[in-house]
């Protein structure tokens, strides 16, 4: 199992702003370029919603859909694979006021199960996670995002 995770201040933002940002994942394609679409179907009764995603991957295109469910006063969504090209993707994100700021966690695990191409495939997926998770919060937030530490991706075998 793979883990993501990356760690920003968004300076001067009221935290439920922020949240409500990001959690607003069908804009994700507007802001890069590996993220190809995100299909929202009508929210269920419960709050949770089924996501459709394409992203590009190497020389291709990864597709799954996810479970995400909405802990707003929490400020917390988590998101569970329910079928794609993943054996396992499933994370979250967290949104905390500090201070003036608010400060995002995104955290994903993720298994390919392919253990014999997971020395090839895993750092690759642990790059573009990575990239486009930080890629998608400077596309939102653009120079008020400031990352807590440089190395955010995070190799667990």
């Amino acid at each position: 199992m793979q883990t993501v995770r990356i760690e920003a201040f968004v300076l001067g933002r009221p935290a439920t702003e922020v949240y409500e940002t990001v959690v607003d994942f069908t804009r994700y394609p507007e802001l890069v370029e590996t993220v190809r679409e995100v299909v929202a179907e009508p929210t269920a009764e419960d709050g949770s919603v089924i996501t459709h995603w394409a992203v590009n991957f190497r020389n291709g295109v990864l597709r799954w859909s996810e479970l995400d469910t909405f802990d707003r006063p929490n400020l917390v969504s988590n998101f569970t694979q329910t079928t794609g090209d993943f054996d396992v993707f499933e994370g979250s994100w967290t949104v905390r006021q500090e201070g003036g700021d608010a400060f995002v966690v995104f955290h994903a695990e993720f298994d390919f199960g392919v253990p014999t191409l997971a020395s090839i495939i895993d750092p690759v997926a642990i790059r573009v996670l990575t990239e486009s998770m930080q890629d998608i919060l400077l596309g939102l937030f653009d120079n008020a995002v400031k990352f807590t530490y440089p190395e955010r991706a995070v190799d667990t075998r």
